[in-house]
C-alpha cells in the first residue's frame, strides 16, 4: 500500500526512531520475540516504559489528518520491531475520529500484515469498531469480512462490536457467531467466545438465551468463554 506524503509522520518517525533505538534492550528482545511466537523481531521495551516514551513523541505535535494517520501507520508497519506496530495502533486508537470510512482499507492492510492477535485485537475493537460505529454503511464491508478466509480478517468482524454495549447490533452479532461457528482455528473460536462474554455484560439473558439454543453448533471453547461470568 503507497504511503502520502505528510510533514508531520516525517516528524513523529524521526523521534521514535530516536526513541525507541535508545531504549531497546537485546536481552528482553529474545524473550519478548519467543512470548510473541517469533511473529516479528521486538526493540525489548517494556509497555510502560514505551508508552512513556511514545508521549514523549507525540508531545506538542498538531492533531493529525486522515492522510496523516496513514503515513504513521503504514511507515510505522514498514520498520520491523513490534513495538513500532505498538505505537501505530496507539495512535490510531487516539485519533481514529478524525478518519473517515475511507481509512477501512488501512486497517484492513494493517490486519492483514505481520498478522497477530497483539495487533489485530485492538486494530478490532477500537479503530474498525470505531470507524464502523460512526459510519453503519459499513455494516456492509463487516458483512463481508466475516466469510473472508483470512482469519484474522473474519476475527476483526467478530470483534468489531467489542465495546458497543447496549448499541451492539444483536443480531449481526449471533449471526457473525453461527458463520463461524464451525471454523477449526482457536482464534476465531475464541473470539466467538470473547465477544459473546463482552456482551453477555451488557445483556446476559440474550447471550443465555441464544446458547440454549445454538451451543451444540459452537465448539467448547467459545461456549466456556460465552458463558464465563454469567453462568448457565
Amino acid at each position: 500500500m503507497e504511503v502520502p506524503r505528510s510533514a508531520l509522520a516525517d516528524t513523529v518517525l524521526e523521534r521514535l526512531t530516536a526513541a525507541y533505538t535508545a531504549a531497546a534492550d537485546p536481552e528482553r528482545a529474545v524473550a519478548a520475540r519467543a512470548y510473541m511466537k517469533d511473529v516479528a523481531p521486538f526493540l525489548g521495551i517494556p509497555t510502560p516504559e514505551r508508552r512513556a516514551l511514545s508521549r514523549t513523541v507525540v508531545q506538542g505535535t498538531p492533531r493529525p489528518t486522515e492522510t496523516d494517520c496513514t503515513a504513521v501507520a503504514l511507515r510505522c508497519w514498514q520498520l520491523p520491531e513490534r513495538e513500532y506496530h505498538y505505537f501505530a495502533v496507539d495512535y490510531l486508537r487516539r485519533h481514529v475520529g478524525r478518519c473517515s470510512s475511507g481509512f477501512l482499507p488501512v486497517a484492513r492492510h494493517l490486519i492483514t500484515t505481520v498478522s497477530w492477535w497483539d495487533t489485530v485485537d485492538a486494530l478490532a475493537a477500537h479503530v474498525v469498531g470505531g470507524l464502523v460505529a460512526a459510519d453503519p454503511e459499513l455494516t456492509a464491508d463487516m458483512d463481508g469480512w466475516i466469510v473472508d478466509d483470512d482469519l484474522w480478517v473474519a476475527r476483526t468482524a467478530l470483534l468489531h462490536q467489542l465495546r458497543y454495549k447496549e448499541n451492539t447490533d444483536t443480531e449481526r452479532l449471533f449471526a457473525y457467531c453461527l458463520r463461524q461457528s464451525a471454523h477449526p482455528d482457536f482464534f476465531i473460536r475464541k473470539a466467538i467466545g470473547w465477544c459473546l462474554r463482552e456482551y453477555a455484560k451488557t445483556d446476559p439473558d440474550a447471550v443465555r438465551d441464544f446458547l440454549a439454543r445454538e451451543r451444540g453448533r459452537f465448539a467448547p471453547l467459545s461456549v466456556r468463554e460465552a458463558l464465563k461470568n454469567i453462568g448457565v
